[in-house]
Protein backbone atom coordinates (compact mmCIF):
# COMPACT_ATOMS: atom_id res chain seq x y z
CA UNK A 1 0.00 0.00 0.00
CA UNK A 2 1.31 3.43 -0.94
CA UNK A 3 0.10 6.95 -0.38
CA UNK A 4 -0.97 9.09 -3.29
CA UNK A 5 2.29 10.65 -4.44
CA UNK A 6 1.99 10.26 -8.22
CA UNK A 7 1.78 13.50 -10.18
CA UNK A 8 -1.91 13.62 -10.99
CA UNK A 9 -1.28 15.39 -14.28
CA UNK A 10 0.52 12.26 -15.48
CA UNK A 11 -2.36 10.07 -14.33
CA UNK A 12 -5.52 11.74 -15.56
CA UNK A 13 -6.62 10.93 -19.08
CA UNK A 14 -8.94 13.95 -18.86
CA UNK A 15 -8.50 16.84 -16.40
CA UNK A 16 -12.11 16.60 -15.21
CA UNK A 17 -13.53 13.10 -15.63
CA UNK A 18 -17.27 12.70 -15.14
CA UNK A 19 -18.11 10.80 -11.95
CA UNK A 20 -21.40 9.02 -11.40
CA UNK A 21 -22.55 7.82 -7.97
CA UNK A 22 -25.17 5.06 -7.81
CA UNK A 23 -27.01 5.05 -4.47
CA UNK A 24 -28.84 7.34 -2.09
CA UNK A 25 -27.80 6.16 1.38
CA UNK A 26 -25.40 7.59 3.95
CA UNK A 27 -22.19 6.32 2.34
CA UNK A 28 -23.32 7.45 -1.12
CA UNK A 29 -24.13 10.87 0.33
CA UNK A 30 -20.68 11.03 1.96
CA UNK A 31 -18.93 10.08 -1.30
CA UNK A 32 -20.85 12.74 -3.22
CA UNK A 33 -19.78 15.26 -0.56
CA UNK A 34 -16.13 14.24 -1.01
CA UNK A 35 -16.33 14.48 -4.80
CA UNK A 36 -17.98 17.90 -4.59
CA UNK A 37 -14.85 19.20 -2.85
CA UNK A 38 -12.96 18.68 -6.14
CA UNK A 39 -15.45 18.63 -9.02
CA UNK A 40 -17.72 21.19 -10.62
CA UNK A 41 -20.49 18.61 -11.01
CA UNK A 42 -21.33 15.05 -9.91
CA UNK A 43 -23.85 12.76 -11.57
CA UNK A 44 -25.94 11.16 -8.81
CA UNK A 45 -28.57 8.44 -9.15
CA UNK A 46 -31.00 7.54 -6.41
CA UNK A 47 -34.34 5.72 -6.65
CA UNK A 48 -36.27 7.99 -4.29
CA UNK A 49 -37.75 10.83 -6.34
CA UNK A 50 -39.07 12.56 -3.21
CA UNK A 51 -35.56 12.64 -1.76
CA UNK A 52 -34.23 14.09 -5.02
CA UNK A 53 -36.81 16.88 -4.92
CA UNK A 54 -35.96 17.61 -1.29
CA UNK A 55 -32.21 17.78 -1.96
CA UNK A 56 -32.70 20.14 -4.91
CA UNK A 57 -34.98 22.37 -2.84
CA UNK A 58 -33.34 22.24 0.62
CA UNK A 59 -29.74 21.31 -0.21
CA UNK A 60 -29.49 18.20 1.97
CA UNK A 61 -30.50 14.53 1.93
CA UNK A 62 -33.64 14.22 4.08
CA UNK A 63 -32.99 10.60 5.00
CA UNK A 64 -29.21 10.28 5.45
CA UNK A 65 -26.51 12.66 6.73
CA UNK A 66 -28.98 15.52 6.73
CA UNK A 67 -26.33 17.82 8.22
CA UNK A 68 -24.38 17.76 4.93
CA UNK A 69 -25.23 20.87 2.93
CA UNK A 70 -24.81 20.67 -0.85
CA UNK A 71 -24.44 23.35 -3.47
CA UNK A 72 -27.20 22.01 -5.70
CA UNK A 73 -25.53 23.58 -8.75
CA UNK A 74 -22.92 20.82 -8.41
CA UNK A 75 -25.46 17.99 -8.40
CA UNK A 76 -26.89 16.31 -11.49
CA UNK A 77 -29.52 14.28 -9.65
CA UNK A 78 -31.79 11.78 -11.37
CA UNK A 79 -33.78 8.62 -10.72
CA UNK A 80 -32.84 7.37 -14.19
CA UNK A 81 -29.84 5.09 -13.73
CA UNK A 82 -29.07 4.86 -17.45
CA UNK A 83 -28.70 8.62 -17.64
CA UNK A 84 -25.94 8.53 -15.03
CA UNK A 85 -24.24 5.57 -16.72
CA UNK A 86 -24.25 7.28 -20.10
CA UNK A 87 -22.92 10.59 -18.78
CA UNK A 88 -20.14 9.23 -16.54
CA UNK A 89 -16.59 8.05 -17.17
CA UNK A 90 -16.17 6.63 -13.65
CA UNK A 91 -19.06 4.94 -11.86
CA UNK A 92 -19.09 4.43 -8.09
CA UNK A 93 -21.69 1.91 -6.90
CA UNK A 94 -22.89 2.51 -3.34
CA UNK A 95 -26.02 0.40 -2.83
CA UNK A 96 -26.50 -2.49 -0.38
CA UNK A 97 -25.16 -5.71 -1.87
CA UNK A 98 -28.54 -7.40 -1.39
CA UNK A 99 -30.12 -4.89 -3.80
CA UNK A 100 -27.25 -4.40 -6.25
CA UNK A 101 -28.54 -6.82 -8.88
CA UNK A 102 -31.96 -5.11 -8.87
CA UNK A 103 -30.24 -1.87 -9.87
CA UNK A 104 -27.96 -3.54 -12.40
CA UNK A 105 -30.98 -5.13 -14.07
CA UNK A 106 -32.23 -1.61 -14.86
CA UNK A 107 -29.11 -0.74 -16.84
CA UNK A 108 -29.54 -0.99 -20.59
CA UNK A 109 -26.80 1.48 -21.54
CA UNK A 110 -23.43 -0.14 -22.29
CA UNK A 111 -20.99 0.23 -19.40
CA UNK A 112 -18.31 -2.40 -19.98
CA UNK A 113 -16.06 0.43 -21.17
CA UNK A 114 -16.52 2.42 -17.96
CA UNK A 115 -14.20 2.52 -14.96
CA UNK A 116 -16.26 0.95 -12.18
CA UNK A 117 -15.56 1.31 -8.46
CA UNK A 118 -17.45 -0.40 -5.67
CA UNK A 119 -17.99 1.20 -2.27
CA UNK A 120 -20.24 -1.73 -1.35
CA UNK A 121 -19.18 -3.79 1.65
CA UNK A 122 -20.88 -7.05 0.83
CA UNK A 123 -21.11 -10.15 -1.34
CA UNK A 124 -23.66 -10.31 -4.16
CA UNK A 125 -26.20 -12.94 -3.01
CA UNK A 126 -27.23 -13.97 -6.53
CA UNK A 127 -23.69 -15.00 -7.50
CA UNK A 128 -21.91 -15.41 -4.11
CA UNK A 129 -19.18 -13.22 -5.60
CA UNK A 130 -17.48 -10.07 -4.41
CA UNK A 131 -18.87 -7.03 -6.19
CA UNK A 132 -15.71 -6.65 -8.26
CA UNK A 133 -15.79 -10.32 -9.27
CA UNK A 134 -19.48 -9.96 -10.10
CA UNK A 135 -18.79 -7.07 -12.46
CA UNK A 136 -15.99 -9.04 -14.11
CA UNK A 137 -17.84 -12.34 -14.56
CA UNK A 138 -21.35 -11.11 -15.28
CA UNK A 139 -20.63 -7.90 -17.20
CA UNK A 140 -17.21 -8.62 -18.76
CA UNK A 141 -15.60 -5.55 -17.23
CA UNK A 142 -11.83 -6.20 -17.05
CA UNK A 143 -10.27 -6.16 -13.59
CA UNK A 144 -8.02 -3.30 -14.73
CA UNK A 145 -11.16 -1.13 -14.82
CA UNK A 146 -12.61 -2.34 -11.52
CA UNK A 147 -11.74 -0.82 -8.16
CA UNK A 148 -12.78 -0.79 -4.51
CA UNK A 149 -13.23 2.05 -2.02
CA UNK A 150 -12.86 0.95 1.60
CA UNK A 151 -12.14 2.50 5.00
CA UNK A 152 -11.44 2.81 7.81
CA UNK A 153 -14.05 5.53 7.48
CA UNK A 154 -17.59 6.18 8.70
CA UNK A 155 -19.94 8.37 6.68
CA UNK A 156 -21.00 10.23 9.81
CA UNK A 157 -17.46 11.45 10.47
CA UNK A 158 -17.09 12.52 6.83
CA UNK A 159 -20.21 14.61 7.35
CA UNK A 160 -18.55 16.21 10.38
CA UNK A 161 -15.34 16.70 8.35
CA UNK A 162 -13.28 14.80 10.90
CA UNK A 163 -9.92 13.59 9.62
CA UNK A 164 -10.55 10.23 7.92
CA UNK A 165 -8.71 7.75 5.71
CA UNK A 166 -9.79 5.79 2.65
CA UNK A 167 -8.15 2.90 0.83
CA UNK A 168 -8.54 2.94 -2.95
CA UNK A 169 -7.69 -0.44 -4.50
CA UNK A 170 -7.39 -1.23 -8.19
CA UNK A 171 -5.15 -3.38 -10.38
CA UNK A 172 -4.58 -0.29 -12.51
CA UNK A 173 -2.64 2.15 -10.35
CA UNK A 174 -3.54 5.10 -12.58
CA UNK A 175 -7.25 4.52 -12.05
CA UNK A 176 -6.69 4.15 -8.30
CA UNK A 177 -4.74 7.39 -8.13
CA UNK A 178 -7.37 9.22 -10.19
CA UNK A 179 -10.19 8.23 -7.85
CA UNK A 180 -8.00 8.91 -4.80
CA UNK A 181 -7.24 12.38 -6.11
CA UNK A 182 -10.87 13.37 -6.50
CA UNK A 183 -11.90 11.97 -3.12
CA UNK A 184 -9.05 13.63 -1.22
CA UNK A 185 -9.37 16.85 0.75
CA UNK A 186 -8.07 18.49 3.92
CA UNK A 187 -10.07 15.98 5.98
CA UNK A 188 -9.85 12.92 3.66
CA UNK A 189 -6.53 11.14 3.14
CA UNK A 190 -6.35 8.34 0.58
CA UNK A 191 -4.03 5.35 0.39
CA UNK A 192 -3.71 3.31 -2.80
CA UNK A 193 -3.51 -0.49 -2.87
CA UNK A 194 -3.23 -3.21 -5.51
CA UNK A 195 -5.00 -5.75 -3.27
CA UNK A 196 -8.48 -5.37 -4.72
CA UNK A 197 -9.65 -8.85 -3.63
CA UNK A 198 -8.13 -8.71 -0.14
CA UNK A 199 -9.38 -5.23 0.71
CA UNK A 200 -12.86 -6.05 -0.57
CA UNK A 201 -13.04 -9.24 1.50
CA UNK A 202 -11.78 -7.30 4.53
CA UNK A 203 -14.58 -4.75 4.03
CA UNK A 204 -17.09 -7.61 3.98
CA UNK A 205 -15.72 -9.58 6.92
CA UNK A 206 -15.28 -6.66 9.31
CA UNK A 207 -19.04 -6.12 9.28
CA UNK A 208 -19.57 -9.70 10.47
CA UNK A 209 -17.03 -9.25 13.25
CA UNK A 210 -18.71 -5.97 14.23
CA UNK A 211 -21.99 -7.86 14.63
CA UNK A 212 -20.12 -10.33 16.86
CA UNK A 213 -18.78 -7.42 18.92
CA UNK A 214 -22.28 -6.00 19.20
CA UNK A 215 -23.76 -9.32 20.28
CA UNK A 216 -21.07 -9.65 22.94
CA UNK A 217 -21.78 -6.14 24.21
CA UNK A 218 -25.51 -6.82 24.29
CA UNK A 219 -24.87 -9.98 26.30
CA UNK A 220 -22.90 -8.00 28.86
CA UNK A 221 -19.34 -8.98 27.93
CA UNK A 222 -16.82 -6.30 28.85
CA UNK A 223 -13.83 -4.63 27.23
CA UNK A 224 -11.48 -7.47 28.15
CA UNK A 225 -13.46 -9.99 26.13
CA UNK A 226 -13.96 -7.50 23.29
CA UNK A 227 -10.21 -7.10 22.92
CA UNK A 228 -9.72 -10.86 22.69
CA UNK A 229 -12.60 -11.12 20.22
CA UNK A 230 -11.08 -8.45 17.95
CA UNK A 231 -7.57 -9.95 18.10
CA UNK A 232 -9.02 -13.32 17.09
CA UNK A 233 -11.12 -11.65 14.40
CA UNK A 234 -8.09 -10.19 12.62
CA UNK A 235 -6.40 -13.60 12.67
CA UNK A 236 -9.55 -15.20 11.28
CA UNK A 237 -9.76 -12.49 8.61
CA UNK A 238 -6.16 -13.18 7.62
CA UNK A 239 -6.84 -16.92 7.24
CA UNK A 240 -9.99 -16.32 5.22
CA UNK A 241 -8.45 -13.80 2.81
CA UNK A 242 -5.27 -15.83 2.36
CA UNK A 243 -7.33 -18.84 1.29
CA UNK A 244 -9.35 -16.78 -1.15
CA UNK A 245 -6.51 -14.79 -2.70
CA UNK A 246 -2.91 -15.30 -1.72
CA UNK A 247 -0.58 -12.34 -2.16
CA UNK A 248 1.83 -10.32 -0.05
CA UNK A 249 -0.17 -8.07 2.29
CA UNK A 250 0.17 -6.70 5.81
CA UNK A 251 -3.05 -7.55 7.66
CA UNK A 252 -2.19 -4.81 10.18
CA UNK A 253 -2.60 -2.08 7.53
CA UNK A 254 -5.50 0.30 7.99
CA UNK A 255 -7.52 -1.27 5.15
CA UNK A 256 -7.75 -4.48 7.17
CA UNK A 257 -7.09 -3.99 10.90
CA UNK A 258 -8.03 -0.31 10.95
CA UNK A 259 -11.35 -0.91 9.22
CA UNK A 260 -12.07 -3.82 11.56
CA UNK A 261 -11.41 -1.75 14.68
CA UNK A 262 -13.49 1.27 13.68
CA UNK A 263 -16.41 -0.94 12.68
CA UNK A 264 -16.16 -3.11 15.77
CA UNK A 265 -15.93 -0.27 18.29
CA UNK A 266 -17.48 2.89 16.83
CA UNK A 267 -20.82 4.25 18.01
CA UNK A 268 -21.52 4.97 14.33
CA UNK A 269 -21.27 1.28 13.37
CA UNK A 270 -24.69 0.04 12.25
CA UNK A 271 -23.43 -3.56 12.28
CA UNK A 272 -22.32 -3.28 15.89
CA UNK A 273 -25.68 -1.70 16.72
CA UNK A 274 -27.50 -4.53 14.96
CA UNK A 275 -25.48 -7.12 16.90
CA UNK A 276 -26.05 -5.27 20.18
CA UNK A 277 -29.81 -5.46 19.61
CA UNK A 278 -29.57 -9.19 18.91
CA UNK A 279 -27.52 -9.69 22.09
CA UNK A 280 -30.18 -7.85 24.07
CA UNK A 281 -32.90 -10.19 22.85
CA UNK A 282 -34.24 -8.70 19.64
CA UNK A 283 -35.12 -11.09 16.83
CA UNK A 284 -33.38 -10.50 13.51
CA UNK A 285 -36.60 -9.22 11.98
CA UNK A 286 -37.41 -6.85 14.83
CA UNK A 287 -33.85 -5.45 14.84
CA UNK A 288 -33.97 -4.87 11.08
CA UNK A 289 -37.34 -3.14 11.36
CA UNK A 290 -36.10 -0.79 14.07
CA UNK A 291 -32.95 0.22 12.21
CA UNK A 292 -33.28 2.85 9.50
CA UNK A 293 -30.19 1.59 7.64
CA UNK A 294 -29.07 -1.76 6.26
CA UNK A 295 -26.62 -3.82 8.33
CA UNK A 296 -24.53 -5.32 5.52
CA UNK A 297 -23.01 -7.85 7.91
CA UNK A 298 -26.31 -9.74 8.13
CA UNK A 299 -26.21 -10.66 4.43
CA UNK A 300 -22.43 -11.08 4.45
CA UNK A 301 -22.61 -13.65 7.25
CA UNK A 302 -24.45 -16.21 5.16
CA UNK A 303 -22.24 -15.69 2.11
CA UNK A 304 -19.01 -15.89 4.13
CA UNK A 305 -20.26 -18.97 6.00
CA UNK A 306 -21.08 -20.72 2.73
CA UNK A 307 -17.70 -19.81 1.24
CA UNK A 308 -15.73 -20.92 4.31
CA UNK A 309 -17.50 -24.29 4.42
CA UNK A 310 -16.96 -25.25 0.82
CA UNK A 311 -15.24 -28.60 0.41
CA UNK A 312 -11.69 -28.73 -0.81
CA UNK A 313 -8.58 -26.68 -0.32
CA UNK A 314 -10.40 -23.37 0.26
CA UNK A 315 -12.16 -24.53 3.43
CA UNK A 316 -11.02 -22.31 6.31
CA UNK A 317 -11.45 -22.27 10.09
CA UNK A 318 -13.87 -19.45 11.02
CA UNK A 319 -15.26 -19.88 14.56
CA UNK A 320 -16.47 -16.26 14.86
CA UNK A 321 -18.29 -16.30 11.52
CA UNK A 322 -19.79 -19.67 12.49
CA UNK A 323 -21.04 -18.27 15.79
CA UNK A 324 -22.69 -15.25 14.17
CA UNK A 325 -24.27 -17.50 11.52
CA UNK A 326 -25.76 -19.77 14.20
CA UNK A 327 -27.32 -16.80 15.96
CA UNK A 328 -28.64 -15.00 12.87
CA UNK A 329 -29.62 -17.85 10.58
CA UNK A 330 -30.16 -20.86 12.86
CA UNK A 331 -31.83 -18.82 15.63
CA UNK A 332 -29.52 -20.33 18.23
CA UNK A 333 -29.44 -18.75 21.68
CA UNK A 334 -26.79 -15.97 21.58
CA UNK A 335 -25.69 -16.57 25.19
CA UNK A 336 -25.12 -20.27 24.62
CA UNK A 337 -23.36 -19.73 21.29
CA UNK A 338 -21.00 -17.09 22.69
CA UNK A 339 -20.24 -19.16 25.78
CA UNK A 340 -18.97 -21.88 23.44
CA UNK A 341 -17.18 -19.34 21.24
CA UNK A 342 -15.35 -17.92 24.26
CA UNK A 343 -13.75 -21.32 24.88
CA UNK A 344 -12.34 -21.30 21.33
CA UNK A 345 -10.66 -17.90 21.56
CA UNK A 346 -7.14 -17.36 22.79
Amino acid sequence: MTDQTTDIKQVLQTPNPNFGVIGGGSWATAIVKMLCENLHAVNWYMRNETAIEHILKEGHNPNYLSAVEFDTNQLKLTNQINKVVEQSDILIFVVPSAFLQNELDKITAPFSDKIVFSAIKGIVPESHLLVGEHFNERYQIPFEKIGVITGPCHAEEVALERLSYLTIACANENHANTVAHFLSSDYIKCNVSEDIIGTEYAAVLKNIYAIAAGIAHGLGYGDNFQSVLMSNAIKEMKRFIKKRYKMKRNINDSAYLGDLLVTGYSVFSRNRLFGNMIGKGYTVKSAQMEMSMIAEGYYATKSAFDISHKDGKKKVKTPIINAVYKVLYQTKNPKQVFTKLADKLS
